[in-house]
């Protein structure tokens, strides 16, 4: 009989969490950080031709990122002009009725000045990624603990 022993060390493995993961045009990771069903994914930017703030916000499910709502100050080109909204604090909220991205394709740029907030954690996609085009994509990945 042969008995195999592990030693306990500083770290473990859990295995298959929820991990947000955003790469550029080349596949180059360029951000992955935990996420649960319960956190808010933001993709915060500057209307190009209103030049107002807007947001819209997931949610991960699994392995899809969900859009629940839009929020915007004015209408203007590409936002929902005919959509049912109502307004919270003194902007337009729209909820889409289900949309839902196994990979949310993004276009950076200096106008619109991306930012992706995580969780409360703010990062400056558009910088990161140099003005260009990414992809965020949630994936069940392996992560070691410390």
């Amino acid at each position: 009989m042969i008995s195999i022993a592990f030693a306990v060390g500083a770290a473990d493995t859990v295995a298959g969490e929820q991990t947000l993961v955003v790469t550029d045009e080349n596949g180059t990771e360029l951000l992955t950080t935990p996420v649960s069903d319960e956190t808010e994914i933001v993709i915060e930017y500057t209307h190009s031709v209103e030049k107002t703030l807007v947001r819209d916000v997931y949610v991960p499910d699994g392995e899809v990122l969900v859009m629940t709502r839009m929020e915007f100050s004015s209408f203007g080109a590409g936002l929902p002009a005919r959509a049912e909204v109502t307004v919270s604090d003194g902007r337009y909220v729209y909820e889409p009725p289900s949309d839902e991205y196994s990979t949310l394709h993004l276009k950076t740029g200096d106008v619109a000045d991306h930012d992706l907030i995580v969780g409360g954690e703010r990062y400056d996609i558009a910088a990161m990624s140099d003005n260009g085009a990414v992809e965020l994509t949630v994936e069940r990945r392996l992560r070691t603990r410390l």
